[in-house]
């Protein structure tokens, strides 16, 4: 299934898509798939695999905890595609988040094809700017892959139209200035650049959908975001509080994915009550 077909079975409901995010090789790779599995069993529409990564810095102390177990643990970028294969085979989209440094050392059109080979359906690249990166999208487009830029509170309205006509899948708006991290309120920054991107995207005469990352933990914060009087998110993305879950249970695995399971289907709650 493609990240577009996601996102129509959800607006078919009258509700926001639920992305979930951990990256492969945490606690450990078979583990991380088996986590992944439970996220997509429990409600999530879209699954972000993160590539572990020796200097993320965007990321909060969560993730990169995380990141660190998978790396000390040998994680590597054939273990991300191993575990996106291992996810695209339940029919959820796939799609790997990564800093652009692993992606180049790899070979971009390397990647391009393996992550195709493997059922992936795109990339959400951070730190990389479609000005910067007309390897990436040529090689994209090449493989038939979503190519899932970000924009921020800070950008321009003319960064905003650029990032969102070089998209496809969706829209990443990061609507938390800062690193990444679970958090106990929605941030007042993200109506306004969902408002703005999405006033982007008429102009274009694009329906491509907006997804919101800002620091989701539970049901009640997950409908605030998609609620179309509030912030209007067309996808929820939640990642931390997953990675917070899984660390808080590292002595008994089989309670963690109890946990991981409870918190999913409370976030898909969430979504479906907006």
């Amino acid at each position: 299934m493609s990240v577009r077909t996601a996102f129509e079975k959800a607006r078919a409901d009258e509700r926001a898509a639920l992305v979930g995010y951990l990256p492969a090789g945490f606690p450990d790779v078979a583990g991380g798939i088996d986590a992944l599995h439970a996220m997509v069993d429990a409600g999530c529409d879209v699954i972000e695999v993160g590539l572990p990564y020796s200097d993320p810095v965007m990321d909060g102390p969560t993730i990169q905890a995380a990141a660190q177990q998978a790396l000390e643990r040998g994680a590597r970028t054939v273990d991300v595609l191993r575990t996106v294969e291992a996810v695209a085979a339940t029919g959820t989209p796939t799609v790997v988040m990564t800093y652009w440094n692993p992606i180049d050392r790899y070979g971009v059109a390397r990647f391009a094809a393996d992550l195709a080979a493997a059922g992936g359906s795109g990339l959400i690249t951070p730190d990389l700017t479609p000005d910067s990166g007309p390897d990436w999208i040529a090689a994209a487009d090449e493989h038939d892959l979503d190519k899932i830029f970000l924009v921020a509170p800070s950008s321009t309205d003319e960064r905003i139209a650029m990032t969102v006509a070089a998209s496809r899948g969706f829209v990443y708006a990061t609507a938390v200035m800062g690193v990444t991290g679970a958090r106990t309120s929605t941030s007042d920054l993200a109506g306004p650049l969902v408002a703005r991107t999405k006033k982007a995207l008429r102009d274009l005469g694009s329906d491509l959908p907006v997804g919101v990352g800002l620091g989701v933990s539970n049901g009640d914060q997950a409908a605030e975001v998609a609620a179309k009087d509030g912030i209007g998110a067309d996808a929820v993305i939640v990642g931390s509080a997953f990675v917070r879950v899984l660390l808080d249970h590292a002595d008994d695995r089989a309670a963690g994915l109890r946990a991981l399971t409870a918190l999913t289907e409370d976030l898909a709650r969430g979504v479906r009550r907006a």
